[in-house]
């Protein structure tokens, strides 16, 4: 599978509409990653409600298109992995709370039940969270996570769970800073999954260029299972963000070098969270050293990464 996400560069219905009819052309599959929706769960919404009114009629439009759907519920902080989801800080809650944890796991049902998704995933970057959170966060993370996929599994025992670890953290480029970690810790912690979801965005750990990358920067990570990959979240900045000097043929390159790595193992999904670039002013700060990962710009105009995207997808699906 090949895919992304329906973020659009703004909050604009039109554009988002338009962005995913583009995407969708060069795509087999739809990835709906999101934190869970603490601000509407808090304030009495149900989440199959919630599920209904917001995210299945998302599914349903790209199941009308014919894509896969692989859906990642995130139960902590997408920006920031040493800390809670914004909405539970500034309610003064925490899922460390055995109330909160039911919540998420309702919600995981209801994602599961309602959007029916070819793969589910209960928790992101796993590693990243375990290497820069307080112990108690992490615990908790993990235990819902646990308690959630035994929940999906009592309800549909054919859906497919996983999680996704942080590649850079794995590797040691990223918090901390070291040798080689790899995934084993993981493996252990979440022993129900039957794929490694992949986040990675390694020009923001050090490396220059694509070809800096190993061979086998992602077949390493999962050397001795039987465990299929999928990468659920990544990219390579086309513009210079902060100290990490970049450009579009530096991102064109990537996505060359990211199919390599990809054909080297047994990789079941590649997807981008954006096909375009983000506009700024339209999202919080935190997302600017992401925001040009885009294969097309905010206009939707394409840019030199989008072909060897399209060269890959034109390959027979097997």
């Amino acid at each position: 599978m090949m895919g992304f996400s329906g973020i659009p560069p703004r909050l604009d219905l039109t554009l988002l509409l338009n962005n995913i009819n583009l995407w969708s052309q060069r795509s087999d599959g739809a990835i709906m990653s999101d934190e869970v929706p603490w601000d509407s769960l808090l304030a009495g919404t149900r989440p199959d409600s919630f599920v209904m009114r917001q995210q299945l009629p998302l599914a349903q439009y790209y199941r009308a298109k014919g894509l896969k759907i692989v859906v990642m519920i995130d139960p902590g902080n997408g920006l920031n992995r040493g800390g809670e989801s914004t909405p539970l800080v500034n309610a003064g809650r925490s899922v460390t709370e055995p109330a909160i944890q039911q919540l998420y796991r309702r919600y995981v049902v209801a994602m599961d039940t309602l959007i029916t998704p070819d793969y589910l995933g209960v928790a992101l970057e796993t590693n990243l969270i375990r290497a820069l959170s307080p112990a108690p966060l992490y615990a908790a993370i993990r235990q819902m996570a646990n308690d959630a996929a035994a929940d999906a599994r009592a309800v549909d025992a054919t859906r497919r769970l996983m999680t996704s670890v942080q590649v850079e953290t794995a590797w040691g480029r990223l918090a901390p800073v070291g040798p080689y970690i790899g995934v084993a810790q993981d493996l252990t912690d979440f022993p129900f999954i039957q794929a490694m979801g992949l986040s990675s965005y390694p020009y923001l750990a050090g490396y220059a260029t694509p070809q800096d990358l190993p061979d086998d920067y992602y077949s390493r990570l999962v050397l001795g299972t039987a465990l299929p990959v999928i990468v659920t979240e990544g990219g390579w900045s086309s513009t210079t963000v902060s100290s990490v000097v970049t450009s579009p043929a530096l991102q064109r390159q990537y996505i060359v070098c990211e199919a390599q790595l990809l054909d080297r193992m047994t990789a079941k999904g590649w997807f981008q969270l954006t096909f375009t670039d983000l506009d700024l002013t339209a999202f919080p700060p935190g997302v600017a050293p992401f925001a040009y990962n885009g294969l097309v710009d905010v206009n939707l105009s394409p840019k030199p990464a989008l072909a060897p995207w399209d060269s890959v997808f034109a390959r027979p699906l097997h």
